[in-house]
């Protein structure tokens, strides 16, 4: 039985949601130690950690998803090609996996929106 169409927008609410919250995690662990964070920050990775927090806790909440996400796409196609792709082609054997399906996760919500539940969706009145 398909899902049907009318949770489309609901779905990518959660979506938009879930991502932002384990997006926010990795900020959280390099800021909190929640868990820790396995190598010291450097002013790179301080900034990756902020855009991390403050990122993911906006679209958890789905406000301005739209260039919060497009910033978060560029930041995780940035992590990918200076961490990953050094270290080999294939995504499988360079780490690069989770870097990937964020930035293009990210890429999707800059294109389609949050959905229909969110601070974006409340302010439009939908």
């Amino acid at each position: 039985m398909p899902i049907p169409a009318r949770w489309s927008a609901p779905l990518l609410s959660l979506f938009r949601a879930v991502f932002g919250l384990v997006f926010l995690s990795h900020g959280v662990s390099k800021f909190f130690a929640l868990p820790p964070f396995p190598m010291p920050l450097s002013p790179l990775l301080t900034a990756a950690g902020v855009l991390e927090l403050v990122g993911g806790a906006l679209l958890l909440i789905g406000l301005f998803t739209r260039p919060v996400a497009f910033i978060l796409s560029g930041q995780m196609a940035v992590a990918y090609f200076m961490a990953h792709a050094p270290q080999g082609f294939l995504p499988l054997a360079n780490g690069g996996e989770a870097a990937i399906l964020y930035c293009f996760a990210f890429l999707y919500l800059a294109a389609a929106d949050g959905g229909s539940i969110g601070v974006d969706a409340m302010r439009r009145g939908s």
